[in-house]
């Protein structure tokens, strides 16, 4: 699923934010403004996404949702409070539309003809070089 159509599906009333300070790169900035930004968002309470797009969320974010159901996501990599926002808010959309994203089968081919030649070619080859190992290796042993 593509990020610009979660987009349209208006999460935004449902994100929690918090801010604390921030970690990261400001220098004198970083002790005085709270530039960290932290997202919340519960699964369980959310009217937005149908159930089986839940359950899909539920198993491929397991290890990124706490005991209250919720995603937490947090930015701190930029100097202003306004950019860690759009970031963690970005964070959140890839995310939820990597886990929605339905991964598409695998065919099985067969190797093609030349790729079959290929191989052999280079196990002949590889057989030659193992071949003049053991001719040269007798003939040094021979003593006069």
């Amino acid at each position: 699923m593509n990020p610009d159509e979660l987009k349209n599906r208006n999460f935004e009333n449902e994100f929690i934010y918090s801010t604390s300070r921030s970690s990261g790169p400001g220098g004198q900035n970083v002790n005085k403004v709270s530039s960290k930004v932290e997202l919340r968002y519960n699964l369980l309470l959310t009217s937005i996404l149908t159930q089986e797009e839940k359950e899909m969320i539920f198993v491929k974010l397991k290890n990124k949702i706490n005991k209250e159901n919720e995603i937490i996501l947090v930015s701190q990599s930029e100097r202003s409070q306004l950019m860690n926002k759009i970031a963690v808010t970005e964070k959140f959309y890839d995310l939820i539309s990597k886990a929605l994203t339905v991964p598409i089968k695998r065919k099985n081919t067969r190797p093609t003809f030349s790729s079959k030649l290929r191989r052999l070619d280079l196990k002949r080859n590889r057989s030659d070089i193992k071949k003049l190992r053991k001719q040269s290796g007798d003939s040094s042993n021979l003593q006069d």
